[in-house]
């Protein structure tokens, strides 16, 4: 099932701190090569730039309810990701959402008054703090061009959001997206096929009835190549099936082991 992320803290955050030179002065983030938090994170939210890229990879679906996420889909059942080791280790250069690649940091409002967003990280993370090692946040108490590049990140990230939540709106006014279903189909299993639900995704027999303006709408937009991509990703959900069985991950496998 694919589901939104949290209406309280986001995905993957379990706290968040302002960042500021008074409190952070002297503090580094760290690089590292393995990101830990992606591990059993099974549904990524994406970005409308991201499509054609991520598209290669694996499954762009939309979670269900009322406001729909797009979301890369990185495993078939919650706990699953395929596409990452139990240490954090990316596997087949697979892309990784730029959701995932700004933790800990992300742009937040500290009142709900105001439309002002300042740049927070996630405490808990071991990616910031008071250690000597890694890059400065602060020269000078100024902020340093570490930190300035990922205010910037995290900016881009936000207005690309503003599109993507555009976009979506654009397929749920145009009546596009429907309750999603997959079934497929194993060797030597073709009466027992596995069903894939709990997803939305767009109506493709809906798609080719659009005409006139509706249509020249879609296209001028960009939408009609968004759509695209997200159509011909779904023949992904074959290959995460695979991945999960071969990687003995998923209700599935653990049932083929208790047989054996």
């Amino acid at each position: 099932m694919a589901t939104a992320p949290s209406n309280q803290l986001p995905l993957f955050y379990k706290d968040l701190t302002p960042l500021n030179s008074r409190d952070h002065g002297t503090w580094h983030t760290r690089s590292v090569e393995k990101a830990a938090w992606l591990v059993n994170q099974h549904a990524i939210p994406l970005t409308v730039e991201e499509f054609p890229q991520a598209q290669r990879h694996y499954p762009i679906i939309f979670s269900i309810g009322d406001n729909p996420v797009p979301l890369g889909l990185m495993g078939l059942n919650e706990g699953v990701n395929t596409f990452v080791e139990e240490d954090g280790t990316i596997l087949d250069n697979a892309y990784v959402p730029a959701y995932a690649r700004r933790y800990p940091f992300l742009l937040a409002k500290l009142t709900p008054n105001t439309d002002e967003l300042s740049l927070c990280f996630d405490p808990g993370s071991e990616l910031v703090g008071e250690f000597k090692e890694g890059e400065a946040l602060f020269e000078a108490n100024e902020p340093s061009q570490r930190t300035k590049e990922m205010l910037e990140f995290c900016q881009r990230f936000e207005q690309a959001g503003i599109r993507t939540t555009n976009f979506v709106q654009e397929l749920k006014d145009n009546g596009l997206l429907i309750d999603g279903e997959v079934a497929i189909r194993q060797s030597g299993a073709e009466d027992k096929p596995f069903l894939y639900r709990g997803f939305q995704m767009v109506d493709e027999k809906k798609l080719r009835k659009v005409r006139g303006d509706q249509l020249r709408k879609l296209n001028e937009s960009g939408a009609l190549a968004l759509i695209y991509a997200h159509l011909f990703s779904l023949d992904l959900l074959r290959s995460v099936f695979t991945r999960q069985l071969n990687q003995g991950k998923g209700p599935l496998a653990e049932a083929l082991k208790a047989k054996n």
